[in-house]
């Protein structure tokens, strides 16, 4: 064959795989977010807790 006869081929996307493909990196994305997240510490008054529980006691007996 001549070079100039030579066609190159034609390339054809498969677009239900990729969607699908994208799809499941989206969800591994996800799953790996969830897995390294950490929740904020919130610094919290236990006295303040103990109190209010007292309180409460107190008001129904």
């Amino acid at each position: 064959m001549r070079p100039e006869n030579r066609k190159a081929m034609a390339v054809t996307r498969l677009k239900r795989k990729n969607r699908r493909v994208r799809s499941q990196a989206a969800v591994r994305r996800q799953t790996l977010k969830l897995q390294n997240f950490k929740p904020v510490i919130k610094n919290v008054d236990i006295e303040k807790i103990k109190e209010e529980f007292k309180a409460k006691k107190e008001k129904q007996a």
